[in-house]
């Protein structure tokens, strides 16, 4: 690993050199302002999904190549790299910044998962539910950074109980079949037995009619299982509850528009490009990608239980005694949660303008009805959420320096550059210069190439910034789209969720490596368990635009508000 860091490091200063000198022939050549726009999105895709300079860096290359090569003035750079989107985002983290100071995040999560209950297979649902739950006001990898702290207590209770009770029992317990992290039940199989009962029950004294020799004290325990873990069952726990952490954080991102940078990328983009389209809102997002989230919770949970608890689900389902182990997990939740106190009158307050934030994003524009934006000029609709947002400030919630530690100004640098990037592939020609490239594609059915689309950014975020992915994708979907006839939606609405569905590698997004480094998975462990979520991520998405999506965002027709350059309809 280290040779490959050090090769990777000598290799970076080479694809920064060699790379526009390699792309040089294209302007040169061609002398095409297309031609030119298309050497400055070559580069920067290259330049930021091998991250050879920090993303922000590569996204201002904009503002200093389109004036150079007389694309854009600089000007015009410099007005769209700072969007409504930056406002909305600004609103989302000053209310993040003062869920995570007052410790919301942590009362919210703690009392879902213990709702569910704590034997493995609800432990893991519980911790899903309310990852997503979080995500879908927070970042990603701030769900991840608050909740495994919680999850690696839980994991170390666990361990500490398998440790003792294999102590205490003496091996009793090693002949259960199917062990399942040894949380199965274990009077239903041994109902008869008093003996095994009393064991169970933490009685490690049997009746004994009879004096019996003493056990010599040369005998060893049983040798831990790769290193730290009592048992290979133990084993398997501890990577299904990290990988539901990570998975379910990024799945619950989707459900709202603020829920992820991808996703406001997406809607600004819409709301720039398009702007006579007004079906894109808090409201029918939330309409079309909630059961989305639901489906992907469930049948990712159905899978990894198979994958690390196996099949045994009725043991999940269906209430039954606790075990000791899941006596000790109970407790150990019941005291992170005591050790928060009684809720603080910051929590409260906070609470209180989660919810009304919440309900005026979803009163705002919702779609079937005028909502509260059409009283105020447009220019003032994301100003008031802002200054709602903001309101925090004056209460004393957060400070500045609260707010700068957890604002990602990298990503608001980001999406400024692939605004810039967008506008400069229009004037110059190129997005319409794409769309007659990929005409042909035209006769392919339109749910055909969607899922083209699909599985090629789910590739490409595995190795590349999901909001970069984002950036390149659309000045190209968009115009693919327009080419072949099809509704704008119906192109990149798939994709936009698709690009969040980095679950194969630890590199792939940050909450993927927050649980790495916790020392439970190997690199083959999360490629195993996030090849299947691809899958299902990206079925469910298909599902979804096949079925529901259509009649809600009316997109089995070419709308009126995108440009006609071929035939329409899906």
């Amino acid at each position: 690993m280290r040779r490959l860091r050090c090769s990777w490091s000598s290799l970076k200063p080479l694809i920064i050199v060699c790379t526009p000198l390699a792309l040089l022939p294209l302007p040169l050549v061609i002398r095409k302002k297309e031609a030119e726009c298309a050497y400055i999105l070559i580069l920067m895709a290259v330049y930021w999904m091998t991250e050879v300079i920090p993303l922000s860096v590569t996204a201002l290359l904009p503002s200093l190549l389109f004036p150079l090569f007389g694309i854009m003035k600089s000007s015009q750079v410099a007005s769209v790299y700072f969007k409504e989107f930056h406002l909305l985002l600004l609103g989302v983290i000053c209310l993040a910044t003062s869920i995570e100071k007052w410790g919301l995040h942590r009362r919210i999560a703690l009392r879902l998962v213990t709702g569910f209950g704590v034997n493995p297979g609800m432990l893991m649902l519980g911790f899903m539910v309310g990852c997503a739950f979080l995500s879908m006001w927070l970042s990603n990898t701030s769900t991840v950074a608050m909740v495994m702290p919680i999850v690696e207590a839980v994991i170390q209770q666990v361990l500490n109980a398998s440790e003792q009770a294999s102590k205490d029992h003496k091996g009793a317990l090693n002949g259960i079949s199917n062990p399942s992290l040894q949380f199965e039940d274990i009077e239903a199989q041994y109902d008869q037995s008093e003996k095994i009962k009393s064991i169970e029950a933490g009685i490690t004294e049997p009746v004994q009619t009879a004096p019996e020799p003493e056990e010599p004290e040369t005998v060893k325990p049983p040798p831990l299982y790769n290193g730290k873990y009592r048992t290979c069952e133990d084993h398997m726990m501890c990577k299904g509850l990290s990988l539901c952490i990570a998975y379910s954080s990024s799945i619950g991102g989707l459900t709202t528009l603020s829920g992820t940078s991808t996703n406001l990328i997406f809607a600004e983009y819409i709301y720039q490009y398009y702007p006579e389209c007004t079906i894109i809102n808090f409201g029918n997002w939330f309409v079309l990608c909630l059961p989305i989230c639901i489906i992907m919770l469930i049948l990712s949970w159905i899978f990894l239980h198979w994958m690390y608890l196996g099949s045994n689900f009725r043991a999940s389902l269906c209430y039954r005694q606790q075990s000791e182990k899941e006596k000790h997990t109970a407790k150990v939740l019941q005291d992170q949660y005591n050790s928060l106190g009684p809720i603080s009158l910051q929590e409260i307050i906070t609470m209180i303008i989660f919810i009304l934030m919440a309900i005026l994003w979803f009163t705002r524009n919702p779609g079937f009805m005028p909502g509260w934006s059409s009283l105020f000029p447009e220019a003032l609709r994301y100003g008031l959420l802002i200054s709602f947002a903001h309101y925090q400030q004056f209460l004393a919630l957060i400070t500045w320096k609260d707010f700068q530690a957890c604002m990602p100004w990298e990503i608001s640098l980001l999406v400024g550059g692939g605004f810039a990037l967008a506008e400069g592939t229009k004037i110059s020609g190129l997005s319409t210069w794409v769309a007659e490239l990929l005409t042909p594609l035209g006769s392919l059915p339109p749910l055909a190439t969607v899922t083209i689309a699909c599985l090629i950014v789910t590739s490409i975020t595995e190795v590349a910034s999901n909001a970069a992915t984002m950036t390149i994708f659309l000045p190209i979907l968009a115009p693919l789209a327009e080419a072949i006839g099809v509704n704008p939606l119906y192109m990149l609405i798939p994709t936009a969720l698709c690009v969040s569905f980095s679950f194969l590698l630890p590199v792939s997004n940050p909450p993927n490596a927050i649980v790495f480094t916790y020392g439970h998975l190997t690199s083959m462990d999360m490629v195993k368990a996030g090849l299947g979520v691809n899958i299902i991520g990206v079925l469910t998405v298909l599902l979804a635009l096949t079925t529901w999506g259509t009649p809600l965002l009316n997109l089995d027709t070419y709308p009126d508000w995108a440009p006609v350059v071929n035939g329409t309809g899906v």
